[in-house]
């Protein structure tokens, strides 16, 4: 064992340490500045030449400057600037080849880039023009390529991108054919890679010229071109044959496609679409299974409470200000916009059919809805719940569903308490529709239809002025609330501010440019201020919104005969009859308008379509019997007359022409006639005197009255009623009865 030990010699002479402090004296640095070589070399060129001997390069790798054989004492020039300056660059060619083919792919690439910019735009001739020009630099540049290199080397990448944006360009013009052409022309090259997937492009094009079987069949060779590992596109892809297959009325192949994007990866679309193939099967308890997945599908999206802050940290505050309304937010909020619209919808539609009835099937998808991650749905579909029993004319369970809101949070209460007004108004119920106004508006202070339910009620009782208060709020807290407008407007016209008026009709018109109540209410304002060009203008902006309106044909007819202008007149008058020829007002101007031009044959028709309308008043037989006396027709006007006599016997200007045609005639019944008419003048004598009589005793103050109410009777509004009650309903159609009246209303759908 020991063998293996050495021990260390036992010497006095050996140091440990000896040798430390021994160094080549060419390292020590602190006597540099001693060193008379050192500072030559340092100062001067001295220290840079090659040693006595062989010159060498300063590196074991030969650098730049030096070769082999070197002389000794040559200078150290690395840079060769011994040499002199350069030459000069060699000159761009610029009419070689290859810099020709370089131009002409920058100003393809320009081109396309050029056309995509029109394209985002919207200016969609232009976008077609360059993808056409592009195309055909494109084919020149192929060409020349061909000449000078090999056809290897041509750019593949650019001929792809020029065929299909001009493909794009050609489809966003509506020129399928043409599109297809171009795609068939990269789909056949077996040079690109990955062109199958065009097919896709091509199908949509298929669908939209509704050739869904061809649709179908591109979509699936899509479908087996594009590899498993892209996932999203080959769901989209599903989903258009999905929806291909619901427009040909496929249902269970729909719903084979939907099922299996359900069970892949659920969204929305999918979804609602596989509810609607459920529903045209009419398969109850799928509805509901497929209204569960509709349901359960993922949002993806932040919860509110990551944008209240949990602290004072103002580092943290302008952080969540910032993000609080950037475009993420904006999207999410779009998202889930859509995702209750669609769970709304589904509900509306399958409600009325998976249960006994609708309300049951409303109780069941709120119970769904409560469980979900849409819990603040339920009452919407509560509220939904209750138009759906308006638009069954079921009011009374229409009001019970909403009063149950009353105890709910504010926002609910709010909407509830609107749509009760809202119906309490359309019943003239309006103290009842004060209080349920009252009650939304407290709840919800800044909900814009609530203000503009209170300020109808207000303007019922004739209080316009604090009607136009409330109207104003409810336009401070939603300017494009286009109810309130409107009702201001009406509410300066009842205060004869009419140019505030006008200006508030001009606003809602740049909002609604084809409103034919706005429209009309401008031409009304107009003729008020009695600027009758102007309201001729805006009603015929009306017509040409609403060509077969007689009440506005008729308006325009009255404004030309107050100018004077008979032929016009008789022109919209004309039109106005023929829309509606049961307008007494328009019947009389007609009448007349054709005896004052002495074509009194004319009239006649007018004026038996009168008599038709309203049997019982006299003058419009009268008028046919004037109209074939004044046309010499004697017999038949005498004919006419004996009629007229045989319906109202005590007419005293019918017994006048009855006598004065017999005496003309010498017919033997004038003395009949005669003895008739004396009779009937003396009996109105008699009771002239006894009403005269009557009101010597009854005092001037009755007189008056009388007279009042006789001269309201007598008179005939062209336009029918003017009453005009602030909007309550939108309505889709303009009512000949009641133009003037129509307003838009507010809308029933909750808040």
């Amino acid at each position: 064992m020991m063998q293996n030990v050495h021990l260390a010699p036992e010497t006095d002479e050996d140091d440990l340490y000896s040798g430390y402090n021994d160094y080549n004296p060419t390292y020590d640095t602190e006597e540099l500045e001693n060193d008379t070589a050192f500072q030559q070399a340092v100062r001067t060129s001295h220290g840079r030449r090659p040693p006595d001997g062989v010159a060498r390069p300063m590196t074991a790798v030969r650098a730049a400057g030096f070769t082999k054989a070197a002389l000794r004492g040559s200078a150290f020039d690395p840079l060769g600037q011994s040499r002199g300056p350069a030459p000069p660059l060699e000159a761009k060619n610029e009419d070689s080849p290859e810099e020709k083919i370089r131009q002409l792919e920058k100003k393809v690439n320009e081109l396309v880039e050029e056309s995509c910019v029109a394209n985002g735009c919207g200016d969609l001739k232009l976008a077609l023009e360059k993808a056409k020009d592009a195309g055909r630099k494109e084919r020149v540049l192929v060409r020349q390529r061909e000449q000078v290199t090999t056809p290897e080397n041509i750019n593949l990448d650019l001929t792809y991108s020029v065929l299909f944006n001009l493909a794009s360009q050609y489809s966003a013009n509506e020129m399928y054919a043409e599109a297809l052409n171009t795609y068939q022309v990269i789909v056949k090259n077996k040079m690109f890679s990955n062109a199958g997937r065009l097919k896709v492009n091509m199908g949509n094009i298929y669908l939209k010229q509704r050739n869904y079987s061809k649709a179908i069949k591109f979509y699936r060779m899509a479908l087996d071109q594009i590899p498993s590992v892209h996932k999203e596109m080959r769901i989209k892809i599903l989903q258009n044959i999905g929806v291909t297959f619901i427009k040909t009325g496929q249902y269970s192949d729909a719903i084979n496609s939907f099922e299996h994007i359900m069970s892949m990866a659920p969204n929305l679309k999918a979804g609602f679409n596989l509810i609607l193939s459920y529903f045209a099967v009419g398969d109850q308890e799928k509805m509901k299974k497929a209204f569960q997945k509709l349901i359960a599908v993922p949002l993806e999206i932040d919860e509110d409470d990551k944008y209240i802050s949990p602290n004072d940290d103002p580092h943290t505050n302008l952080v969540i200000e910032a993000i609080k309304n950037d475009h993420l937010r904006q999207m999410e909020r779009e998202r889930k916009a859509m995702a209750e619209k669609y769970i709304m919808t589904a509900a509306k539609l399958i409600a009325p059919v998976i249960e006994t009835s609708f309300a049951v099937g409303y109780d069941w998808c709120v119970e769904v809805v409560k469980a979900s991650q849409y819990v603040e749905l339920a009452n919407d579909l509560e509220i939904n719940k209750a138009i759906t029993y308006l638009r069954q004319k079921d009011f009374n369970q229409a009001v019970e569903t909403l009063k149950m809101f009353e105890k709910k949070d504010s926002r609910v209460k709010s909407a509830a308490a609107t749509n009760l007004s809202f119906l309490y108004y359309l019943e003239n119920e309006f103290a009842q529709a004060s209080s349920y106004a009252d009650l939304a508006v407290n709840s919800d202070r800044y909900n814009p239809s609530a203000l503009t339910n209170k300020g109808n009620t207000v303007f019922a009782n004739g209080d316009y002025e604090k009607a136009a208060e409330f109207y104003k709020e409810a336009l401070r807290n939603d300017s494009s609330c286009t109810e309130a407008l409107y009702n201001i407007g009406l509410t300066y016209k009842k205060l004869n501010r009419l140019d505030e008026a006008l200006d508030c009709f001009l606003k809602l018109h740049a909002i609604l440019r084809n409103s034919a109540q706005v429209l009309y209410q401008i031409a009304h304002v107009y003729e008020l201020m009695e600027d009758p060009n102007q309201a001729i203008e805006w009603l015929m902006q009306l017509i040409s919104v609403v060509p077969t309106d007689s009440r506005a044909l008729s308006k325009l007819g009255e404004l030309y005969d107050s100018e004077g202008d008979k032929s016009q007149a008789f022109q919209y008058y004309y039109e106005s009859y023929r829309y509606f020829p049961s307008n007494i007002e328009v019947i009389e101007w007609l009448g007349a308008y054709y005896i004052d031009t002495q074509f009194c044959e004319k009239a006649i028709q007018y004026f038996e379509r009168a008599s038709l309308i309203q049997p019982t008043q006299v003058k419009w037989q009268l008028m046919v019997a004037s109209c074939f006396r004044r046309s010499g027709n004697y017999q038949k006007a005498l004919d006419t007359y004996k009629d007229i006599h045989r319906k109202f016997p005590e007419n005293v200007e019918c017994l006048r022409f009855l006598v004065r045609l017999c005496t003309d005639i010498g017919l033997k019944e004038v003395q009949e006639y005669a003895t008739k008419l004396k009779r009937l003048e003396k009996m109105k004598e008699i009771r002239e005197q006894r009403i005269k009589s009557g009101r010597d005793g009854s005092g001037g103050s009755r007189s008056k009255r009388e007279g009042s109410a006789g001269s309201d009777a007598s008179y005939v509004d062209p336009l029918g009623p003017q009453i005009e009650r602030p909007k309550t309903a939108a309505k889709k159609r303009i009512d000949e009865d009641d133009f003037a009246d129509e307003e838009l209303g507010d809308d029933l759908l909750p808040e």
